[in-house]
């Protein structure tokens, strides 16, 4: 199975529909609820809430799913009938409607699609005693789904622009290589941002506000530092941003301890901090590898919406 240990915990919605097409004479008998097999839309919507519960059993590759909410409705459907799912009709049928809703790191159209999968099957099997044959499923598809990749895509439409900042002692003396700063280059590309400046200095307060407020007369919109956000002795880049922010943005920091917290338990020895000044939006990353990933995974690219916020935008 893929491994989803990076995504972003978020509310997932899925909507799908089907159609299962019968005679004017089998609908009537559905309306009618006379079927020899008893109510139809009762024991189809309960199939489908089976079907959904096991979706991870039926498809291998299919993670397991909180369904959070679950909603399955039908609608008697004619020639006639005008509806936004069948805009050219021309059959007899029961239309099929599935929506999800899950808060998790994957999302839940799998389950949508099964659950009207098997609903079309269920009110097959009942109207199946009837001999009918123009019994049909049909048009089994996904209609909407929010809350995954396409979402994140409204962050990044406008080309953004970045400057890092590698905050340490070793790697400016040259006894260390810089990592964190690549994989925050890497990272960003990945979503259409540009780094225009990418510097390496040592663990001191002044050079690193000179360096941060010359980007910010630069009017760079992000600027992301690594390195200096421990407990050690040397460990001053939060000091050194403190005292030249104008406001903080704690939200960006919590959410990198919680999504670290979920990995290692020494998430919460980070003290990184994130805050404005003027139009510029400043992130404090771990200097670790791995830390330094996470984190961003955590804001990314969310966070590139404080862009038009700090410019007086919509929320």
């Amino acid at each position: 199975m893929r491994d989803i240990t990076n995504k972003q915990i978020s509310l997932r919605k899925a909507k799908a529909v089907g159609f299962v097409i019968c005679s004017e004479a089998t609908l009537n008998l559905i309306k009618n609820n006379a079927l020899p097999k008893g109510n139809l839309f009762d024991v189809a919507r309960a199939a489908g809430f089976l079907a959904a519960k096991n979706t991870q059993n039926l498809i291998p590759h299919c993670h397991p799913v909180s369904i959070d909410g679950l909603s399955i409705d039908f609608e008697i459907t004619t020639p006639s009938t005008v509806s936004e799912f069948l805009p050219s009709n021309t059959k007899f049928g029961v239309l099929i409607i599935v929506e999800g809703k899950s808060i998790g790191r994957t999302g839940i159209e799998m389950e949508a699609l099964t659950a009207v999968s098997i609903c079309g099957l269920t009110i097959y099997d009942l109207l199946k005693p009837l001999k009918d044959t123009e019994l049909e499923i049909s048009s089994i598809r996904l209609i909407q789904k929010t809350g995954g990749k396409t979402d994140k895509l409204k962050f990044v439409k406008n080309r953004q622009k970045a400057a890092i900042l590698v905050c340490s002692d070793s790697t400016f003396a040259g006894k260390r290589e810089d990592t964190s700063g690549k994989i925050i280059q890497e990272m960003l590309s990945n979503y259409n941002t540009e780094v225009v400046e990418y510097k390496i200095l040592p663990d001191e307060p002044e050079q690193i506000k000179k360096q941060i407020l010359d980007w910010v007369a630069q009017d760079v919109p992000f600027i992301f530092t690594t390195g200096g956000t421990g407990l050690g002795p040397r460990d001053r880049t939060v000091e050194a941003v403190k005292s030249i922010i104008d406001r903080d943005a704690d939200g960006i920091s919590e959410a990198m301890r919680v999504y670290g917290q979920m990995r290692t338990p020494l998430a919460m020895m980070s003290r990184s901090v994130a805050g404005s000044i003027k139009h510029t939006l400043i992130v404090t990353l771990p200097g670790s590898s791995n830390g330094v990933r996470e984190s961003l995974e955590a804001i990314l690219p969310a966070v590139f919406h404080a862009r038009s916020m700090l410019k007086g935008g919509d929320h």
